[in-house]
């Protein structure tokens, strides 16, 4: 059985956007950050997002073409590009990477079977917010970037209560902190 991990950059007053909707204080050139998230996503099957997450994630489906890249970079593209990807909207008319499907509707049932073949991330605050909502979230993973933006889009839902255990921390030499709670049944 496999696990399905939420994890999402955050800032230090756990915000994924700031009040703006922007979350360019999120792009960090630290590589070893990079090195470390593509193999924390590397025995993943499938990837489940929402529209706005999916369009800033679809940069991966040709990043590494780009030239003078560095190889952290292509190596995290063509991870990215292996796994399945399954976009949660009503609006999105159509998918733009290889290996991708829209599903208009969240369906938990589904999101197990999926987790039955292997791990599986859920990536943007509103579907992990369903997901935990289902009880669905075996793993709570934020990537705490060292900045405070005063407001915008939770980390994790107001009225949320759970419990967890921490099983990994990473440090960086950004001062980002890459956290690991296993989500206690």
């Amino acid at each position: 059985m496999g696990r399905l991990i939420y994890s999402m950059m955050t800032t230090l007053d756990g915000y994924t956007a700031d009040a703006e909707g922007e979350f360019g204080w999120g792009i960090t050139e630290d590589l070893e950050l990079h090195r470390a998230m593509e193999e924390s996503v590397r025995d993943v099957g499938t990837f489940l997002y929402g529209r706005r997450m999916y369009e800033t994630m679809v940069f991966w489906e040709t990043a590494h073409e780009l030239p003078d890249e560095p190889p952290e970079m292509a190596e995290f593209a063509r991870t990215w590009q292996a796994a399945d990807k399954i976009v949660y909207s009503r609006t999105l008319e159509a998918v733009s990477s290889a290996r991708t499907r829209i599903e208009r509707e969240f369906d938990a049932d589904a999101v197990k079977v999926l987790k039955e073949a292997g791990d599986v991330t859920v990536d943007g605050p509103g579907l992990a917010s369903a997901a935990l909502a289902a009880g669905l979230v075996d793993e709570i993973a934020p990537v705490v970037l060292p900045v405070v933006v005063g407001g915008g889009t939770r980390f994790v839902p107001d009225g949320l209560r759970l419990s967890l255990d921490l099983i990994g921390e990473r440090r960086f030499a950004s001062g980002a902190v890459h956290l690991r709670y296993r989500v206690r049944d």
